[in-house]
């Protein structure tokens, strides 16, 4: 017989749901803290579109594939501690990248851009830890609202302009790095593992072949390759991008940028809550369509504000819609005791899928037409390849079953 699943207490879990979203949404900030900042880098170091892309893009990078090994670790260690080891990571790159701009090194700033990078994946923390304090029925609901932790790029992109602008460039980094050490220190005194996780003992690379060996893992990777990919990419290139076309002065493209990624937090929750009810596969389809429509028309650069923004804030929620409805489907998915290692993989594709187009924006601009056309236009086919994908999946039954329950050894003996 199976043990019976320990009570959970809804108060506990809310608690623990709410300050890991906190905590994500701090080191969300931290990961995106070079970003907000790329046209003062620009003009201060004189960088070419291409060389600001790269910048832009290298913690996306670091973060994305460090995703893979710390959703194994989670997995075996807990949400509590690799929260605070990611968190506490984070501190010292932060305060490196305003020293690297003070002195207006490049290559310094590309090196600690680098190992910004950690700050990027507390994601794979969180979908473990909070998958465990929900059932099954609920755990779209509850990484949905993790999900609105990314929530911190809109952070990021509103409030460190405006930071650097009333504190001064060296006072708001450390500003954010002493955020970075509080949080860590809240999680590590107050946040709690649930009753219901399994504590595997089995060593990490196991776990990860396991898990790379799933179809509807590399299934799942493609798909959040797109919508989180896209996500990502937006709110890191779009204040370059909103400079370019529309000439708008680094605080007022951060603002806009908060509000694009303001629109997917909420529109993630959203994905996630309707994936519960009706299924992932018809969230995520409807989240790539709109995702397709919607990169044709930014390619046509509508010019009034009331265009522009209404096309951003609907990219922005079909992208939220798609990342919830993703993650719901993961939450189903994979197997109950290797949900971090699975949850690591698919978000490592989500971030690898933001790390090339602010590159291919970069080198695809065309500066006499001042165009990004080529750019948007491979966004809309790779969003229809998704579509047809999707389509092609059997929704729920895409799924695996979930490993049975590991059972105490005076059980099984």
């Amino acid at each position: 017989m199976t043990s019976p699943q320990p009570a959970i207490d809804p108060r506990r879990a809310a608690y623990n749901l709410v300050l890991a979203t906190i905590a994500s949404a701090v080191g969300f900030w931290g990961w995106m803290v070079i970003s907000p900042l790329g046209a003062r880098y620009s003009h201060d170091m004189e960088l070419g579109a291409g060389a600001v892309s790269v910048l832009v893009a290298m913690p996306i990078l670091v973060g994305s594939l460090g995703r893979i090994v710390v959703g194994a670790l989670t997995d075996r260690f807990g949400g509590r501690i690799m929260f605070t080891v990611v968190l506490g990571a984070t501190v010292i790159p932060v305060v490196l990248v305003a020293v690297a701009g003070g002195v207006g090194s490049f290559a310094m700033l590309l090196v600690v851009a680098f190992f910004l990078g950690i700050a990027g994946t507390v994601f794979a923390v969180g979908i473990p830890f909070v998958s465990a304090w929900y059932s099954a029925s609920r755990r779209g609901f509850a990484t949905g609202v993790f999900g609105m932790g990314m929530g911190g790029t809109a952070i990021a992109a509103f409030l460190t302009p405006r930071l650097v602008r009333s504190l001064g460039y060296l006072p708001t980094h450390l500003l954010l790095a002493g955020l970075l050490a509080v949080t860590a220190g809240v999680v590590w005194f107050t946040l709690r593992e649930s009753p219901a996780r399994q504590t595997p003992t089995a060593p990490v690379a196991p776990k990860l072949l396991r898990a790379a060996r799933l179809p509807v893992t590399w299934q799942l990777c493609f798909l959040y390759a797109v919508v989180f990919g896209g996500f990502v990419s937006f709110c890191a290139y779009l204040p370059t991008y909103l400079l370019d076309i529309y000439g708008m002065d680094p605080t007022a493209a951060g603002t806009r940028t908060a509000g694009f990624a303001l629109a997917a937090v909420v529109a993630r929750p959203v994905g996630g809550t309707l994936a519960d009810r009706i299924g992932s596969k018809p969230v995520v389809a409807v989240s790539l369509l709109a995702v397709t429509v919607l990169a044709l028309v930014v390619m046509q650069q509508p010019r009034t504000e009331v265009a522009t923004g209404a096309t951003f804030l609907l990219m922005a929620a079909a992208l939220g819609l798609g990342a919830g409805g993703v993650f719901a489907w993961v939450g189903s998915a994979a197997p109950a005791d290797n949900v971090g290692s699975v949850s690591g993989i698919v978000s490592a594709a989500g971030g690898l899928g933001g790390f090339f187009p602010p590159m291919v924006m970069g080198s695809t601009y065309d500066p006499v037409t001042n165009s990004y056309g080529i750019g948007l236009l491979l966004l809309a086919i790779t969003a229809a390849v998704a579509l047809a994908v999707t389509l092609l999946l059997r929704g729920r039954a895409a799924t695996v079953r979930p490993a049975a329950p590991v059972r105490p050894r005076a059980e099984r003996d």
